[in-house]
């Protein structure tokens, strides 16, 4: 009865395990070279061409994806949606595994920012 019960939890759950795809930072060097990225966030993204542009290269891989994410939910939730017409139409076409990408890649890349103690 116990092998019974134990065989059949186990068959119903390998349908809702989910194996999370690692990060390519190959693949989102290539999106982030596609996208021109650069032309806002400056050479290496750590160098932008105007103030109001945050620096990218070095920051932390999960506050880019989520980052990313909200500029592509935008306006359609005001809890979690970024509103900038210019990132919110950059990111449209990328899906969730492409953000990872270009989140891990950026992450990657050497940074300068300070933490003050």
């Amino acid at each position: 009865m116990k092998f019974a019960l134990i065989t059949a939890v186990l068959m119903a759950s390998v349908g809702a395990v989910n194996i999370a795809q690692a990060a390519s930072v190959d693949k989102g060097r290539a999106i982030v070279e596609k996208a021109n990225c650069a032309s806002c966030h400056g050479a290496g993204l750590n160098a932008p061409i105007l103030p109001a542009y945050p620096k990218l290269a070095g920051q932390y891989a999960d506050y880019l994806f989520y980052s990313l994410k909200a500029y592509k939910v935008g306006n359609s939730n005001a809890q979690y949606g970024r509103n900038n017409a210019v990132m919110g139409s950059q990111v449209q076409a990328f899906t969730d595994a492409d953000l990872e990408d270009i989140s891990a890649y950026i992450a990657s890349l050497p940074g300068n920012f300070v933490v003050k103690k």
